[in-house]
């Protein structure tokens, strides 16, 4: 039985900083370990190969629901966000996850994706007018506001809200963090009743003339019985708006942060090798680095056996740089052929809005580096304490021609 006794031990603080400023070390010792590892900082067995995470991701006894009883801890100061959660997409098994993930998808087809090209065009270029003329934090000024724009347009939702929702989303992703603690648990309670309030609001106005955009969308499916409470459709809404945010800005800062000095960036940027370059881009550093899974009943994987009930951690952030797939995975190599990575998930919980953040990328790298040609990295990115994230902080840069690189 695969109980952390028989499987090789390992300890690493996540929020070390070391550890937060360069994980990639530590993942490395551990794949040549094998398969599995017990991390003894989380109590828990994780993945750590390609092969591995994509395994317990698609198993079919494996999921995101936690077995009944497996979490006791009091909740009182947090039952909005737990509701919430309790109907969440991300937290949910079929046949309601099909159902629902089936009603959320009406919006997420190429076409319709395809079709928000032009606006997100014309909102990246609204943002780079308004750079500054001299050094600036690319998170401040087009890293957090693109993303929170476009999902927020995409949903139907005033362009003024894009910064409160940027706030809320920030303090609820913030559970997911292994520097959670009792403080934010009371932000993310907070957060969430906003939240749930504006949008209740929003939906109360908009039922008697719903428009064409996503939210709309997600009422009539509502209408329609394919969500079957209010409390879905609001968790659902809730959930697309935070991960339609949080990381995608995290992905436009690495890849902005890659490919500025990159010898061979005009390349990599041509029409014909840009979505490449966004895989490479997502493989190399992506933006959620763990996400677990509950093992439903006892099964054998990769020679390793687990018992119902346990928790096991899939290293996503180690298996995108698994050299088993990708010849010297630690290097970045934009025009390095192309194969499916694990930076949005794989199975039935695989990332939603990957394609809408696919986009955004497809977009702003070509358009930046056009009309900024001579952007800088100012100094060294800052790395945030925010694991399971791998998260940019701070990235300063300068667009002006006499920019030079500190790094």
């Amino acid at each position: 039985m695969t109980n952390g006794l028989h499987i090789p031990k390992v300890s690493q603080s996540p929020t070390d900083p070391q550890f937060v400023g360069n994980p990639y070390d530590f993942y490395r010792k551990i794949r040549s370990i094998g398969d599995f590892v017990f991390w003894e900082d989380y109590d828990v067995v994780v993945a750590t190969t390609h092969v591995a995470c994509a395994s317990l991701m698609k198993h079919p006894k494996l999921g995101r629901k936690p077995p009944i009883g497996q979490h006791l801890e009091d909740q009182s100061h947090f039952k909005t966000f737990q509701t919430l959660e309790t109907h969440s997409l991300l937290e949910i098994e079929p046949p309601d996850h099909t159902r629902l993930r089936k009603a959320a998808m009406r919006g997420f087809d190429r076409n319709h994706i395809a079709a928000l090209a032009p606006d997100v065009s014309r909102t990246i270029d609204k943002l780079i007018d308004q750079f500054p003329s001299e050094r600036f934090d690319f998170l401040d000024s087009f890293a957090h506001p693109l993303p929170a724009l476009v999902i927020t347009q995409f949903f139907g939702l005033p362009d003024e809200m894009a910064p409160q929702l940027q706030i809320w989303s920030h303090d609820m992703v913030a559970m997911y963090e292994a520097r959670r603690s009792r403080d934010i648990e009371i932000k993310a309670e907070a957060a969430a009743t906003a939240f749930s309030t504006y949008l209740r609001d929003v939906l109360a106005k908009r039922g008697a003339t719903p428009g064409v955009d996503y939210l709309s969308a997600l009422m009539r499916a509502e209408k329609d019985g394919d969500i079957k409470s209010q409390n879905e459709l609001l968790s659902t809404v809730i959930l697309l708006l935070n991960a339609g945010h949080e990381a995608s800005v995290h992905a436009l800062a690495h890849a902005v942060n890659l490919l500025a000095d990159h010898p061979e960036r005009t390349l990599a940027l041509e029409p014909t090798n840009i979505a490449n370059t966004v895989e490479e881009c997502l493989r190399f550093a992506p933006p959620l680095h763990m996400f677990n899974r509950y093992v439903y009943e006892d099964v054998r994987i990769l020679e390793h056996d687990f018992k119902a009930g346990q928790t096991v951690g899939c290293l996503l952030g180690s298996a995108c740089r698994d050299d088993a797939l990708w010849p010297d995975g630690d290097k970045f190599d934009p025009i390095r052929y192309r194969r499916s990575n694990l930076a949005f998930g794989s199975g039935i919980h695989a990332c939603l809005g990957a394609s809408l953040a696919r986009l955004e990328l497809q977009i702003a790298l070509p358009a930046l580096f056009s009309r900024c040609p001579d952007l800088k990295i100012a100094e060294p990115p800052k790395l945030a304490d925010r694991y399971h994230f791998h998260a940019v902080e701070r990235l300063m840069v300068d667009i002006t021609p006499a920019a030079t690189s500190s790094t």
